[in-house]
């Protein structure tokens, strides 16, 4: 098996021109290492792979929840456990033993006494009972060896958590009250602090002893002195808080999830009570969970020595349900609803450790060697997360679809230490539908992908532990996509539009900064277009896409009617648009065709292309012809006759005006206007202009004497207009007298 050892190394086409076409499909970051599949690999918030913590299963139980684990110096570990209710013993090699079967619905949390005996909070409307090994009284029906008494009843809802002081004293976290109890080695206890809270949910000590508590309704963090005091450092943004943990130095480390939300009615989030749509409770999520869809995420604070409070990790994926400390002093928290374990560091940090094979990590317990016990739920399982890394680890990448038929070149890759690359190719996007198999990359040489060409491919990462760590920063992948025509999907002719040329960005191409993907993309949004109206232009437009994502340059050409060649109007076209003036082209019919071609992207003889041709248009710029236009007097209407001819397109419509009134719509003999000529015959009825009072007089007195009227008779104009199809106008004029 080859190694690679150095402390840094880049592998690429140095030296080499890289082929037009060429791509790199680079995975860095852990926002894309998150999409593949690690076993035995962690991740790195700040993008990098390396080996994972040692973890394997010790024991799956037949209960489905795990909500609390202890363990004893000799490395076994007690499991508080529901559905069904039970404690169990289970020692280091995974066998294990039923201490206890109580009659309430859960065994919520479990603590370990310095006597040496078990103590068991059940809910709801449960005790704390305290198991010891059988020494002249009657032994547990569960187990032979052990005997199981009644140790404090604190006659409330909920218990929800326990934690023995220096001096050997329980406290005991309920709800619905929101109390503590703290309880003597003989099983005598009283209320020891009341919050205004419906439940305290956690408790921890602090290195001076006092108690620290964190409730659920309003997100707070207790800190109650060994008096009973108790003083709010911290109300956080969730609604629950649902995890702590002391370091030595005093830090308090919270977890919170779930939102503050109004009042509800009493039972409306109630803490362990379980839910139909999933098995997990609701009061431990601290949040509804439908099919096991977490809805709020979970926060992480630090609350230092002196008070001053800090978010230092945030999920909306992951709620946060235990938290503890590695032998290197480190904060992991165990989350579900993806069953995953991290590392935070205290400036905000991470690594995504570990993956369960269950659905919530519940709880965590000191293990031999500086290993901690990790307990799920959904299913029911204990694992031991070591001190020491995976011999071997492996990562998986994300299946990646180039969309094309693709060869593969040279792989990238930025990391240190010792580990091998593989890669696989196929054309289907399940990779176990039959790919090729796994072929290793040397690294040594030319790095080089021996697979085969294919739509889909994916890269595979096996790491061994060295010194300096091992770690992995990038992998590309270059490839060569076999070159597609493109594909002109439609072109439209418009009358009577321009379109200007859109100016263009100085920067062609999008990239992403910060965080996520990095690889430079190119745009191909096409920018709005925007017409404005001109009857003397044509616009055509087109659409069109290339699957290889290549740039694409475009010709247009027409044809007229009973024309054989194609003539070029425009080549070198960027824009998917082209306006034209209409008195370019003499009247009649044509066609226009466009060519796309990928030649921007490929060399001349790779170059491929694909074209497509526009419904017929007419191109009509001459107006229509007005003959033997004559008008008479006949009584007291005019009668007009005239004849409309166009050479190219039907008459559309006609108009007149009579002595310069308004123009007036008129209709054609037979009253269908669809033809190159039309007849016009119509009448109209003229009537004399009303004279003013000071006219009226005159003319009565003109009447009194002359006994005539001036009524229509004069002259008069007809003026008509005709249009066509295109709105060619003409014009023409008749006196009458």
């Amino acid at each position: 098996m080859k190694k690679v050892c150095s402390a840094l190394f880049i592998l690429a086409f140095l030296g080499l021109a890289v082929a037009e076409g060429t791509r790199l499909w680079k995975e860095t970051g852990y926002d894309e290492f998150e999409r593949g599949t690690t076993k035995g690999v962690a991740i790195r918030s700040t993008g990098q792979l390396e080996l994972a913590p040692g973890f394997k299963s010790v024991h799956t139980s037949p209960s489905t929840f795990i909500w609390s684990i202890a363990s004893d110096k000799d490395g076994a570990v007690y499991a508080a456990t529901g559905a069904p209710a039970r404690v169990y013993r289970i020692t280091p090699d995974g066998k294990s033993t039923i201490l206890f079967e109580p009659k309430e619905l859960q065994v919520q949390s479990i603590s370990l006494g310095k006597d040496g005996a078990i103590y068991a909070a059940t809910s709801p409307d449960g005790k704390v009972y305290k198991i010891t090994r059988a020494a002249g009284k009657a032994a547990s029906a569960a187990s032979p060896e052990f005997t199981t008494e009644t140790f404090f009843d604190p006659k409330t809802k909920y218990i929800w958590d326990m934690a023995f002081d220096a001096e050997g004293r329980l406290y005991i976290a309920t709800g619905d009250n929101g109390e503590i109890y703290r309880v003597d080695k003989n099983g005598q206890g009283a209320v020891f602090f009341k919050s205004d809270e419906a439940h305290i949910r956690v408790l921890a000590f602090d290195p001076k002893g006092n108690l620290i508590a964190g409730s659920d309704g309003s997100g707070l963090v207790y800190r109650i002195s060994p008096a009973g005091e108790g003083f709010v450092l911290y109300s956080a943004a969730k609604k629950e808080i649902t995890a702590l943990a002391v370091d030595s130095a005093g830090n308090i480390y919270a977890a919170g999830t779930g939102e503050k939300r109004p009042a509800q009615p009493a039972n409306a989030n109630v803490p362990g009570q379980p839910l139909p749509v999933s098995p997990i409770p609701q009061g431990l999520s601290g949040v509804a969970v439908v099919g096991n869809v977490n809805l709020t995420g979970s926060d992480v604070y630090i609350i230092a020595p002196d008070g001053a409070p800090k978010r230092i990790w945030t999920s909306r994926e992951d709620i946060v349900y235990a938290l503890a400390f590695d032998s290197a002093g480190r904060l992991i928290a165990g989350t579900g609803n993806r069953g995953r374990i991290y590392a935070i560091e205290k400036n905000g940090d991470f690594t995504d450790l570990l993956k369960a094979s269950a659905n919530q990590v519940t709880a965590f317990s000191k293990a031999p060697a500086g290993g901690l016990y990790c307990s799920t739920s959904n299913l029911g399982k204990i694992f031991l997360m070591t001190n020491a890394l995976e011999a071997e680890g492996s990562f998986e990448s994300d299946v990646q679809d180039v969309r094309i038929f693709s060869r593969w070149g040279r792989v990238e890759v930025r990391g240190s230490g010792n580990f091998e690359l593989f890669a696989r190719s196929g054309n289907v996007d399940n990779p176990d539908r039959n790919w090729s198999p796994w072929s290793r990359i040397d690294l040594n040489k030319d790095a080089r992908l021996e697979i085969p060409a294919a739509r889909f491919v994916q890269w595979r990462a096996v790491l061994k532990p060295a010194n300096p760590p091992t770690q992995i920063d990038e992998v590309g992948i270059n490839y060569l996509s076999k070159n597609v025509a493109p594909t002109v999907d439609e072109i439209t002719v418009q009358a009577g539009a321009r379109v200007q040329p859109q100016p263009r960005s100085a920067t062609p191409e999008t990239i992403t900064l910060g965080p996520g993907p990095s690889q430079t993309t190119q745009s191909h949004v096409d920018p709005p277009v925007t017409a404005t109206r001109d009857r003397s232009s044509f616009t055509a437009r087109w659409s069109a896409h290339d699957e290889n994502d290549d740039n694409l340059i475009y010709s247009l050409y027409y044809r007229g009617d009973n024309e054989r060649d194609w003539k070029l109007l425009k080549s070198g076209l960027t824009d998917k648009f082209y306006s034209f003036d209409s008195g370019m082209l003499p009247d009649g019919g044509y066609t226009l065709k466009v060519v796309a071609s990928d030649a921007p992207s490929h060399s001349v003889e790779d170059a491929l292309s694909d074209e497509k041709e526009s419904q017929r248009f007419g191109v009509d710029n001459t107006a229509p012809r007005i003959e033997n236009l004559a008008a008479r007097m006949e009584a007291q209407d005019l009668h007009v006759t005239f004849h409309a001819t166009d050479d190219f397109s039907p008459i559309k419509r006609a108009e007149y005006s009579v002595d310069a009134g308004d123009w007036q719509y008129v209709e054609p003999v037979g009253a269908l206007s669809d033809a190159k000529v039309e007849n016009y015959d119509f009448n109209v009825v003229l009537t004399a202009p009303q004279p003013s009072p000071d006219e009226q007089t005159d003319q009565k007195r003109k009447r009194g004497k002359s006994n005539t009227s001036t009524g229509v008779s004069g002259e008069h104009v007809v003026v008509v207009r005709v249009y066509d199809r295109n709105d060619n106008v003409a014009t023409a004029k008749y006196v009458v007298r």
